[in-house]
């Protein structure tokens, strides 16, 4: 899928989703990392205990982080998705300087989470890590036409492209304009 740039690349990846050709009773396959497995360490995500879970009712069925293929699927998308952001001259000036592994770190954690994955996000607020950037909808949208480009790299079925873009989308008012 191309991506389009500027202020509708989210809308139009979301109303896109909708085109997806498969089975619509069928569940679409988990991506597949060709990221190694880095276990206990500097890259490990911080699991959840189960005292510290919230209690929701889970749908039927595998959820968005199972469907993405786990956090080895999610350090794989990451990973390709910084080396995008780093080489994108509209928003590579905002990372310069940056610990690149604890970036990588968080936003996998960040994105484990949102997806129902067993992970807990470490790091600071939205807000608090944004305030000062003066950051714009032109850089968010940025940012999300590279994360797009990372997805459709390990080819991220629609609906799986849609469900995250919507769950990370609501950190927008926390990141534009502080």
């Amino acid at each position: 899928m191309k991506t389009r740039h500027g202020a509708q690349v989210v809308i139009a990846v979301l109303a896109l989703a909708g085109c997806h050709s498969g089975d619509p009773g069928t569940p679409p396959a988990p991506v597949r990392s060709s990221a190694p497995s880095t276990g206990p360490g500097p890259n490990a995500v911080a699991p959840v205990s189960p005292a510290d879970a919230p209690v929701t009712r889970m749908p039927a069925g595998p959820n968005l982080y199972t469907r993405l293929g786990g956090v080895d699927a999610i350090r794989a998308v990451v990973h390709d998705f910084v080396g995008r952001v780093a080489a994108d001259d509209r928003i590579n000036a905002f990372f310069r300087g940056v610990d690149i592994p604890h970036l990588e770190q968080m936003l996998t954690e960040q994105i484990c989470s949102a997806s129902g994955g067993p992970c807990r996000y470490t790091g600071k607020a939205m807000r608090e890590v944004h305030t000062g950037m003066n950051l714009t909808d032109d850089h968010f949208n940025a940012l999300v036409s590279d994360l797009v480009a990372a997805l459709d790299r390990f080819n991220v079925p629609a609906r799986e492209k849609s469900e995250l873009l919507m769950a990370l989308g609501s950190l927008k008012p926390d990141i534009v304009g502080h």
